[in-house]
C-alpha cells in the first residue's frame, strides 16, 4: 500500500484557506485506488475539521505535528504531551526572548491558536499575549499540553533564530517552523515523520512507498522518511532544497499536479 501525506496550510489549502475542487477530487481518486491519504498538519483537530471539505475527505488526521493521531472517523489513536515541569521551563525561557506565546491544550488554545491570529493587527495580537496569564493555565482540570508556539511579527523573523539556538540543546522537545516567524515546540515524540511510522505500527500496515507534500520546516521530518517528497513552489528555498521534487504552488493545485503528472498515481 502507498501513502500520500499532505500538509494543510500553504500546501493543500490555497491562500484563501480553501481546498480546490481539483485537489478534493484527486484525494478521493487516490483513496478509491486503495492508497492511504493522510492530512499531516500543525493545526489542532478542531481547527482542521471546520475547514470546508476536510470532513468529506474522510482521511486520518495527524495534528500538532504528530502530537495527536486521529482515525478517519475522529477516534484518537495516539497522543503525546509536554509535562507541567517542562511547560514552566519553556514559558520562562520564551519570556526571556520577549516573543508571543501560544499554548495548545486539550481545552483549547491560549490566548488562541495560530489560525485565529489571522486578520488581527499586530497591536491587537501583542495585547492578547500581554493579557494572557500563562501560570493560570496550569489550574485547568485534567489539563494536557500538546504544543507551544513562539511567535514574532513577520518583519522580525530574524529573532526566531535566537530562540531556536536556545531550544535546540533540549532533547525532550522537538522544534520546527510552520512559517518563518514562528517556532512550534512539541514533545520529542511529536514529528510528522514519526507520526507516519507510528500510524503504521498502530494499524499494522506497512507502506511500500510514502509520498509527502509540504511547504514548511515542520514538513522536513516527513520528507526524510518519504520515497519522494514534494515542496510547494510557494515554499521557502531552504525547504525546496530538502525535497526531491518541487511542484506547483498551493494556488495552482500543486498537490494534484504532482500526483497526476509526476507520480502518475492516477
Amino acid at each position: 500500500m502507498k501513502c500520500v501525506s499532505i500538509d494543510l496550510d500553504g500546501t493543500l489549502l490555497n491562500t484563501e484557506h480553501i481546498i480546490s475542487d481539483e485537489d478534493k477530487m484527486v484525494v478521493q481518486e487516490l483513496k478509491n485506488k486503495g492508497h492511504d491519504v493522510i492530512i499531516n498538519t500543525g493545526r489542532q483537530y478542531k481547527d482542521v475539521i471546520k475547514i470546508e471539505g476536510v470532513s468529506e475527505l474522510s482521511c486520518p488526521i495527524f495534528c500538532l505535528n504528530g502530537s495527536m493521531i486521529f482515525s478517519e472517523t475522529g477516534e484518537t489513536l495516539y497522543e503525546t504531551t509536554l509535562s507541567t515541569g517542562l511547560y514552566k521551563e519553556l514559558i520562562l525561557l520564551l519570556k526571556e526572548f520577549q516573543v508571543g506565546i501560544l499554548v495548545y491544550t486539550n481545552q483549547g488554545g491560549f490566548p488562541c491558536t495560530l489560525p485565529q491570529l489571522r486578520g488581527r493587527s499586530n497591536e491587537e495580537i501583542q495585547r492578547m499575549f500581554e493579557q494572557q496569564d500563562y501560570e493560570s493555565i496550569l489550574n485547568l482540570k485534567d489539563l494536557k499540553i500538546y504544543k507551544l508556539i513562539a511567535w514574532v511579527e513577520e518583519d522580525q523573523s530574524v529573532r526566531i533564530e535566537g530562540v531556536r539556538k536556545r531550544l535546540n540543546p533540549l532533547s525532550s522537545i522537538s522544534c520546527s517552523s510552520s512559517f518563518p516567524n514562528n517556532i512550534e515546540i512539541t514533545s520529542s515524540e511529536a514529528q510528522k515523520g514519526k507520526a507516519i511510522r507510528r500510524y503504521e505500527q498502530i494499524t499494522g500496515v506497512t507502506y511500500s512507498e510514502i509520498y509527502s507534500f509540504g511547504d514548511g520546516g515542520n514538513d522536513l521530518s516527513q520528507f526524510e522518511i518519504s520515497t519522494l517528497s514534494f515542496a510547494m513552489d510557494n515554499a521557502p528555498e531552504e525547504i525546496k532544497e530538502k525535497a526531491t521534487h518541487i511542484t506547483k504552488s498551493n494556488n495552482e493545485s500543486g498537490v494534484s499536479h504532482a500526483i497526476k503528472n509526476i507520480l502518475a498515481l492516477l
